[in-house]
This record gives C-alpha cells, sequence and structure tokens, in this order.
C-alpha cells in the first residue's frame, strides 16, 4: 500500500516542497527493520520513528506491524528537524486507508512536530514555506496551533491550526471540523512605541545631527568618546528616527526571524527595525551566520536594521574583518562543502568605542594613564579598511554639568523622524528603478549620475582628498553623505556646504 503527501524543507531563507511517500509491505519481512526513513534525514528525523509510533497508538489509531518505507523526496537534497513528524504520520494513515484527503495532492502541505502523546509542537521556519507555497498555488497548510499565526500573514490561504493528531484524524474524516485561521492583516495595528527617545539626550548636538544622516540614508557611525559620555544612549535612540518598516520589508525581516526560531507565536510579524548588540566574545559564524546547518547571523538578523558593536576595539579584529563583505555588498555568502548559501544584510553599523585603554585619552578633566604605545596599539586593533567602510566618525565629548541639569530638552524623535522620513520619500523617487532604497546603497555609477557637484566644492573635495589622504571608496561615501544632507535640506543640488558638513565627518588621516 503506497501514500504520498506533500510538507516542505526551508534551506537558508529559501523553501524547498518535499515529498513525504510511504509505502506498507503487505507481510512482515523477517530480519529487517519494520521502519525505515530514507531521503538524506538528520538525526532529528531518524529519531522520529519513535515519536510517531506512540503518537499515532495514543490517539486510538494503529501502526501498521509490517515493513515501513518512508522516502523524503527529492533524495540529493538534506532534510532536517522535527517538522516532517507530521506528514510522515499522515501519510503512514493514509497508505492504512484509515483517513482521506480533503483536497487534492498538490494543493495541501502538512507540517509538524509530534509528542508522544500526539500533540504538535511549533517548527522554525514557517513564514517562508507559507510564501512558497502561495508560490506553488498550494491553498491549504495544516499546521501546528501555534504557528497558524505566522502563515496567516500570507494572504490566499487556507490555514487549519492543529492541537494534535486525533483531532486532524477526525477533521479529515469529516466527523470534527477545524476552523481556518483568519488572514492577519498586517497593514493594521503597527503603532510603534520606542523605549529611548532623542530628547532624553542632553547636549550632543554634533552626535544627534550624525544620526539624523545616518537615520536618512543609512550610513555607517562610529563614535568616539570617554566612557559615560553618551555613545550608547545615542544609539539605542537612532531607531526612534528611523522611519517604520514598509510592508515588504517587515515580511522580510519576520522570514529571517522565523528560519531562527525568533518570532514570537502572539506577534509573528516584526513591525520595528532590528537592534542587534552581540557581545564581543561571540565567534565569528554568530556574527555572520554559518554552522552545519548554515542559518543566519547577527548582519542578517540586524536586516533593514542596526548592529550595535559597543566597545568596538574589544571585539577579536578576525572576528570584525568578517564585516568587511556585508557592509560593502549587502549580502553574506556562507560556503559548505554542500553548497552556498546568501542571507542579506543590508544593517546600518553603529559602533562605540573609548579612545584608548582607559578611556581618557584627549579628555579635558582626567587624565589619561596610557602610554602613547598603549593608545597606538588600541587604536590599531580596528584595520584601515573596516574604518573605510563606516561613513561617519565623530567625537562623542563628556556633557558639561549645566546641560545635564537643564530642562530645555532638544528635539523628540516624532521631529526628527518626520525630516528623516521626507528624505526617505525622495530617495525612494530617486531609485525606484533601479531596486535601491537609499543614498548608501549606490553603485559608483549611480553616485556620478545624482551626486553632480558644482566648481567651487570640486575644488573643495579635491584638496580635501590630497590633505587627508582619503581613498576612492572615502571619496564616494563623502559624496553618499553629501547627497543625504541635500536631501534632509530638500535641495536637488549638491552644495559646497554640504560637501563641507560631509567631510567633517571623515576622520583626519584615512
Amino acid at each position: 500500500m503506497h501514500s504520498k503527501v506533500l510538507s516542505a524543507t526551508v534551506i537558508g531563507l529559501d523553501c524547498e516542497l518535499i515529498e513525504v511517500e510511504v509505502d506498507i509491505s503487505r507481510s512482515h519481512i523477517p530480519g529487517y527493520s519494520n521502519f525505515i526513513i530514507v531521503g538524506l534525514p538528520d538525526t532529528a528525523i531518524k529519531e522520529s520513528k519513535e515519536r510517531i509510533k506512540p503518537a499515532i497508538r495514543n490517539s486510538n489509531l494503529e501502526f501498521p506491524r509490517t515493513k515501513v518505507i518512508v522516502n523524503l523526496a527529492p533524495a540529493n537534497i538534506k532534510k532536517q528537524g522535527p517538522a516532517y513528524d507530521l506528514p510522515i504520520a499522515v501519510a503512514i494513515l493514509l497508505a492504512q486507508r484509515k483517513i482521506t484527503l480533503k483536497y487534492p495532492l498538490q494543493e495541501q502541505l502538512f507540517i509538524g512536530e509530534l509528542s508522544l502523546d500526539g500533540n504538535l509542537r511549533g517548527v522554525n521556519g514557517i513564514l517562508p514555506i507559507a510564501i512558497e507555497a502561495k508560490k506553488k498555488n498550494i491553498k491549504t497548510i495544516y499546521l501546528p496551533e501555534v504557528n497558524a499565526k505566522e502563515a496567516a500573514l500570507i494572504k490566499g490561504l487556507n490555514i487549519i491550526p492543529v492541537k494534535n493528531l486525533y483531532q486532524l484524524v477526525e477533521h479529515l474524516l469529516g466527523n470534527q471540523e477545524i476552523i481556518a485561521e483568519e488572514y492577519n492583516d498586517i497593514s493594521k495595528n503597527r503603532e510603534i512605541n520606542y523605549k529611548v527617545d532623542m530628547s532624553h539626550i542632553q547636549g550632543q548636538e554634533q552626535a544627534k545631527r550624525a544620526a539624523e544622516i545616518v537615520a536618512a540614508g543609512a550610513h555607517n557611525l562610529l563614535m568616539i568618546g570617554s566612557p559615560g559620555a553618551g555613545k550608547t544612549l545615542i544609539s539605542r535612540a537612532i531607531p526612534s528616527i528611523l522611519p517604520p518598516l514598509t510592508l515588504d520589508e517587515a515580511l522580510e525581516v519576520s522570514k529571517i526571524y522565523s528560519v531562527c526560531g525568533l518570532l514570537s507565536a502572539d506577534q509573528p510579524l516584526i513591525k520595528t527595525r532590528p537592534f542587534r548588540s552581540p557581545h564581543h566574545t561571540m565567534s565569528g559564524v554568530a556574527l555572520v551566520g554559518g554552522g552545519a546547518w548554515p542559518k543566519p547571523g547577527e548582519v542578517s538578523l540586524a536586516h533593514r536594521g542596526i548592529l550595535f558593536l559597543d566597545e568596538l576595539p574589544e571585539f577579536p579584529r578576525n572576528i570584525l574583518e568578517n564585516l568587511r563583505q556585508p557592509l560593502e555588498d549587502g549580502v553574506i555568502n556562507i560556503s559548505r562543502a554542500a553548497g552556498t548559501l546568501q542571507f542579506p544584510t543590508k544593517f546600518i553599523l553603529i559602533a562605540a568605542m573609548n579612545p584608548c585603554p582607559c578611556g581618557y585619552a584627549n579628555d579635558p578633566e582626567i587624565k589619561c594613564t596610557c602610554s602613547p604605545n598603549q593608545i597606538i596599539n588600541y587604536q590599531k586593533r580596528i584595520s584601515g579598511p573596516l574604518l573605510d567602510r563606516i561613513d561617519l566618525h565623530i567625537n562623542v565629548p563628556r556633557v558639561k554639568f549645566d546641560k545635564l541639569i537643564s530642562t530645555n530638552n532638544g528635539e523628540t524623535s516624532a521631529e526628527i523622524r518626520k525630516r528623516v522620513k521626507a528624505a526617505r520619500k525622495i530617495q525612494l523617487n530617486r531609485f525606484k528603478k533601479y531596486n535601491i532604497y537609499t543614498n548608501s546603497e549606490m553603485s559608483t555609477e549611480l553616485v556620478k549620475k545624482f551626486c553632480s557637484i558644482d566648481n567651487d566644492a570640486k575644488t573643495l573635495l579635491h584638496n580635501a582628498v590630497n590633505q587627508m589622504h582619503l581613498s576612492a571608496r572615502a571619496y564616494y561615501r563623502i559624496l553618499k553623505i553629501a547627497r543625504t544632507i541635500a536631501d534632509l535640506s530638500n535641495k536637488e543640488k549638491i552644495t559646497y556646504n554640504n560637501i563641507g558638513e560631509a567631510l567633517q565627518y571623515r576622520p583626519k588621516i584615512e
């Protein structure tokens, strides 16, 4: 007796449909195991035999006593995780003629992990599976109840939330109807409350201005200052001035978090731009992704948001060097023997550091206790090529006492966000034919097209390149920053003053 149902596997951030085939022999074959799973299964799938048997029996059903062969096709794709428990159990019951399917084979998909008592546990990667199912014209997905809201983010699918195997069997037999999950309209209830507001920061006008430019053009920022100057607070306030995620961006980010198992069952959509702040003891795999079964790292979890690296020199230099490709290309390629996977990494890098090991070099009030060699070695922990990829470099000085006790709050995040959104709108209109969103994503050709400057600005930039020893990359990054500054002023042309301000954010010696 033979049967077949559809399931799916997640590969990177994409999905591949899997056919779960079951063949049950009519008689027991002595000397052979009576339950075999083939098709490149991992250990979790091989162990599913010990979950499926009791799950079927504890659902008042009978597991076949003859030989059962399960094939996960195509056989050349490696499968992982316990999500095949439910489709295997359904295929076994189907082969025994205990149940019948309500819809044609190619229009329904089963996924879920079984517990020993037949209940269903949630699985990772439901959102990319639902997206792929919609593309392949699959109309119905049977999945664990806890994953239903996540799958219901995709319109046009019939999402059946299943509590346990017995309930599903009764539903397929027509004895008990399971009410489908309603479409989760992601355009509603997208109000965002931010914990840190720009008005909470006293003083630091230059840092706030730099933060506004960073948010408007998605540029990278390095802040250098003494301990307690407010670098971390400024970094945590930047998300409050970023424009909200668009619906496409929200789904794109949620897809990454779904694969990593970081989505909440109650809130399956990421509504705020990610803010990732990993500790300096993390590994290279944790930063960029990878593993035996490659998963996204921090650079992908920060996609369309912020990656904040506090105490930048404390990160091992070989770990930081992994940031070069993600910062330049907006993607990270993870290569393994089985193949290469690509994860998106379009994030804003915000980094903070002290000027020296003790933290008080150039501080006007506290004397630095570090030797010149210690300061040089400390700053050399960050390579020149990485610093070259950071657009804005600013010093964050100690805040004076009179500013700390001042009752005059600065601009709120809402006021700054209005200007940022207006600048982003200009960029969206400018780049609508080029499949990019912000000035930081411009290629060299686009910089030449959209960043034309007059003769006075050209002379200023020429002198700066020679005197500051700027690289070609730094030259183009200055033009991108100037383009963002002009956008914030709603100016079509980049002026001499825009170039001058952009140059202030570069270190004096490259």
